[in-house]
């Protein structure tokens, strides 16, 4: 669960309108995934689980790229989710929380 002081990163994603605001997501997600690499390696996700801790579905770059595409290529880069094209900064950041989420 999220603090209050701090947005989550679906949140910081669709907050994402410049450089700064971008790479403060980036920051956020890269920070996201290191808290759960840790998690999984203090306890690993067992063979039942649907996905992995911190709900990281894409936890090797492959698969992680594979479903940022995919999301962007099945909602037209977010297009049909209400994303604009006028606000790349947005649809970039959503790609990559994508990339996190996205089976």
């Amino acid at each position: 669960m999220a603090r209050k002081d701090r947005m989550t990163l679906n949140e910081a994603a669709q907050a994402a309108h410049d450089r700064k605001t971008f790479l403060a997501f980036a920051r956020l997600l890269l920070a996201d995934r290191e808290a759960a690499a840790h998690e999984e390696s203090v306890n690993p996700p067992g063979p039942y689980d649907l996905c992995g801790r911190g709900g990281w579905q894409n936890a090797t770059i492959d698969g992680f790229l594979e479903a940022a595409i995919s999301w962007a290529e099945d909602t037209e880069f977010g297009q049909t989710q209400g994303l604009s094209p006028d606000e790349p900064w947005t649809q970039f950041a959503v790609f990559l929380y994508c990339g996190k989420i996205y089976e």
